[in-house]
C-alpha cells in the first residue's frame, strides 16, 4: 500500500483504511475527530505524501470559506495597503481572501463580480469604482452575497465603512488657515463620492472660517492622479494661476504630483523661510512620509476601517440575516504634520 498512488480523497481514505466521511471531517476541522483518529490520518498523510485539494474541499462545502475583495485600482498604494490588511485579517480568521482589481473600468468591475459569484463566496468586501459602477449589477450581487462596502459610499450592501470626509477636510482647512494663507483646493476628477464630499467639505470649512473658496479642477476620468498633479501643476505654476501659496489637494496622489511639479518649476515647498508654496493632501498615503519634503496630510484610519468592515461582514455571515436599514460607519481622520505645509 505504501507504493499506492494516492491522488484523491477517496484514494486516501481507501489507502489509509479510514472512512471517507471521517477523512472529510478531519480536513474541515482536525479537532473535530478523536485524537487517536487524527494521529492515524496524519501518519497516513506522511506515508502517502498526500496533499488534498483544499480549494475543491472548500467549494464542496454548503458555505465556502472564500471572502471576495474588490478594489478599484490595485496599483494605488492606498488600496494595496487596504487589501493587505483585509487579507491578513481574513486569513487569521480562517477564510480565503480572493482579490480582484477593477482597474478603474466599469466592465472589469462587472467581470470581477461575476467571477466572484461563481466561486460561491461566504461574503464580500467591495470598494466600488463610484460613478463608473453599474449599481444595478452590484445591488443584485449584494442581494445574494453578504456584502460590506468600504471607502466609496455607494448604496450597495448591508453596510458602509469609511472616513468622515467632512471632519477630516475641516481639520486640515482649519490648520492651514491658522498657519498661513488660506488654501485653494486642487481636486481629483469626481470618480467616486469621496471626491464630491471633499469638495463640499472644503467649501463648507472655508465659508465657516470666513474665507472665499478657490477650487482648481483637474479634468478627465483617469486614475493616474500623480500624472494629473504633475502636468496640471506645472501649467498652473508657469501661468501663475495659483490663487494662493497654499494648496490643499483632495488626495495625496495628486499632492505627490504637485510636489514634483513645484520641484521641476524651481519652487521650494514647505513652511520655512524661502519657501514659495505650502502643499497638503488627504489620506496619509503609504508614501506620503517619504516625499521631498514629507507631505502634511490628514490620515484615514486604515486599520480601524478594515477591522470594522471585516467584523461587520463576519456578523452578517454568521447571522444570515440582512439588516433592515443600511448602516454607515465613519471614522475621523487625524492631522499629520510634516514639512510640506
Amino acid at each position: 500500500m505504501a507504493e499506492q498512488k494516492v491522488q484523491t480523497m477517496e484514494d486516501f481514505a481507501l489507502a489509509s483504511g479510514i472512512s471517507r466521511p471521517t477523512v472529510s471531517k478531519y480536513f474541515n476541522d482536525p479537532d473535530s475527530v478523536r485524537s487517536s483518529t487524527r494521529q492515524r490520518i496524519e501518519a497516513a498523510l506522511a506515508k502517502f505524501n498526500y496533499t488534498p485539494n483544499l480549494f475543491a474541499v472548500n467549494q464542496n462545502r454548503k458555505q465556502t470559506r472564500n471572502i471576495g475583495v474588490i478594489v478599484p485600482y490595485l496599483a494605488d498604494p492606498f488600496f494595496a495597503e487596504m487589501a493587505r490588511l483585509i487579507e491578513r485579517r481574513c486569513i487569521d480568521a480562517g477564510y480565503w481572501p480572493i482579490l480582484f482589481s477593477s482597474h478603474g473600468q466599469r466592465q472589469m468591475e462587472i467581470n470581477a463580480l461575476e467571477t466572484l459569484r461563481s466561486l460561491r463566496p461566504a461574503g464580500a468586501l467591495i470598494a466600488p469604482l463610484g460613478r463608473a459602477s453599474d449599481l444595478e449589477v452590484m445591488r443584485k450581487f449584494a442581494e445574494d452575497v453578504p456584502t460590506v462596502a468600504f471607502d466609496s459610499n455607494q448604496d450597495i450592501g448591508d453596510a458602509f465603512v469609511g472616513s468622515d470626509n467632512f471632519q477630516s477636510i475641516a481639520l486640515i482647512v482649519d490648520y492651514l488657515c491658522r498657519t498661513g494663507e488660506p488654501p485653494c483646493f486642487f481636486e481629483m476628477p469626481p470618480v467616486n463620492p469621496n471626491a464630491m464630499k471633499r469638495r463640499a467639505a472644503y467649501i463648507q470649512a472655508m465659508e465657516r472660517a470666513g474665507q472665499t473658496p478657490e477650487i482648481i479642477r483637474v479634468g478627465g476620468q483617469s486614475w493616474e492622479f500623480e500624472a494629473m498633479g504633475l502636468e496640471e501643476g506645472k501649467r498652473l505654476i508657469a501661468e501663475r494661476k495659483l490663487p494662493t501659496n497654499t494648496v490643499l489637494c483632495s488626495n495625496d496622489r495628486i499632492a505627490i504630483g504637485l510636489l514634483a511639479a513645484a520641484y521641476q518649476s524651481g519652487l521650494r515647498v514647505g513652511r520655512g523661510e524661502g519657501c514659495a508654496l505650502r502643499i497638503a493632501g488627504h489620506d496619509d498615503h503609504p508614501w506620503a512620509q517619504f516625499t521631498c519634503p514629507p507631505l502634511t496630510t490628514v490620515s484615514q484610519n486604515y486599520s480601524a476601517i478594515v477591522e470594522r468592515s471585516v467584523e461587520k461582514l463576519f456578523d452578517l455571515m454568521s447571522s444570515g440575516v440582512k439588516s433592515e436599514s443600511r448602516e454607515e460607519i465613519l471614522f475621523d481622520g487625524q492631522l499629520i504634520l510634516r514639512s510640506s505645509a
